[in-house]
């Protein structure tokens, strides 16, 4: 009876003992690095989407520009004008949108797999 109750003894030992590194801290200068990695992307996912809307705003106002020049030059041309107009205002706004789709990745999402 002593024998089983020193065996499992040792038994409970063994696996307090094999579990206690799956339990421990890790180590302090990870967590420091993972914490700069995240600032880091979202002060540069702010960045490119400001960039994005300021330049995406600049070209859809010259772009709106051009088309209302175009058509106080030339009324007769309005329809293609302003099909055109409409076309590329959609694709400046998809490429900012894209830029926005990046941002809210970077913000809410851990980078670098991390």
């Amino acid at each position: 009876m002593k024998k089983a109750l020193v065996v499992v003894a040792a038994l409970f030992v063994v696996m307090f003992a094999a579990g206690a590194p799956a339990y421990a801290q890790e180590a302090a200068t990870a967590p420091s690095a993972n914490v700069e990695v995240i600032r880091w992307s979202i002060i540069t996912g702010g960045f490119a989407l400001a960039i994005a809307a300021a330049f995406g705003a600049l070209s859809q106002a010259r772009g709106l520009s051009a088309a209302a020049e175009g058509i106080a030059r030339n009324p007769s041309a309005a329809n293609e004008i302003r099909g055109a107009l409409i076309l590329g205002l959609v694709l400046i706004e998809s490429l900012v949108i894209y830029v926005l789709l990046i941002s809210l990745i970077l913000f809410f999402l851990k980078p670098f797999g991390g």
